[in-house]
């Protein structure tokens, strides 16, 4: 099972969803992706197993993976301070693997519907589903 991790900024929420994978399920690969090189570098030191930085490394490992795991920025264009570009939400978005989202309304986008929690609940749920096979 292979499970690309996209992140930005700091890749501070990266790297604990990383944590998590690895402490929670055995035999993944995790590729860490990050829009810059200090989010791939927070990642690849939570334990990935191999990291890229940029656009083109989102769009050849989207097309290589069977979940995706992210925030919700990571389908939106322009997004976490203009660190999406449009091919890289584009890359996310067609890409046949499962994706598995944060909502942080710090995209100017706000999913209704979904109840306001600590991001540590949602890393928490991310292993149950893909246990699960969601």
């Amino acid at each position: 099972m292979n499970i690309l991790v996209i992140d930005g900024m700091g890749g501070g929420i990266g790297k604990s969803i990383i944590e998590h994978i690895k402490a929670e399920i055995s035999g993944v690969v995790i590729t860490a992706v990050g829009t810059n090189s200090l989010a791939t570098s927070a990642m690849l030191k939570a334990g990935a197993s191999c990291g890229a930085t940029g656009e083109n490394a989102v769009v050849y490992n989207c097309a290589e993976a069977d979940y995706i795991i992210g925030v919700t920025g990571i389908v939106i264009a322009n997004s976490m301070h203009g660190e999406i570009s449009p091919k890289m939400a584009e890359a996310v978005s067609s890409s046949p693997a499962h994706k598995i989202l944060i909502p942080i309304d710090k995209c100017n986008v706000t999913v209704l519907g979904v109840v306001e929690k600590p991001v540590q609940f949602y890393i928490d749920e991310i292993a149950q589903r893909i246990r699960r096979g969601d």
